[in-house]
């Protein structure tokens, strides 16, 4: 199972995602609220897999994507956001993102997005 920082500014949004990770068997080892948090977090955590949302109030969620890739090319980050505009996407994709969850989230999508990342 991965162990997983979940980034969202939203704490309702950060409580349901954290409850299903978790009942799915993974590990949340912390959560951000904003972008430059989950920076800090994620050197400090290293985790398999970030969560994350795209709008967030000062660093959004593609610039702190952007960053986080360039801090560890290896990030594996899955956007998880209730802004799917294509332009936004398109972009997140080209910072590396892997996936994308539109919200609210479908368990099952959560669970075969995850798995698929994390295998």
């Amino acid at each position: 199972m991965a162990n997983i920082l979940i980034v969202d500014d939203s704490r309702i949004s950060r409580r349901v995602l954290r409850n299903s990770l978790e009942l799915m068997g993974h590990t949340v080892v912390a959560e951000a609220g904003n972008g430059d948090e989950a920076l800090t977090l994620y050197e400090e955590h290293h985790p398999d897999l970030v969560t994350m949302d795209i709008t967030m109030p000062g660093m959004d969620g593609i610039e702190c994507l952007f960053r986080m890739r360039e801090m560890d090319p290896e990030a594996k980050v899955i956007m998880i956001t209730a802004a799917g505009t294509n332009d936004k996407m398109v972009k997140a994709v080209k910072y590396g993102c892997l996936d994308y969850i539109v919200k609210p989230f479908d368990e099952e999508l959560l669970r075969e997005v995850i798995t698929k990342h994390t295998a």
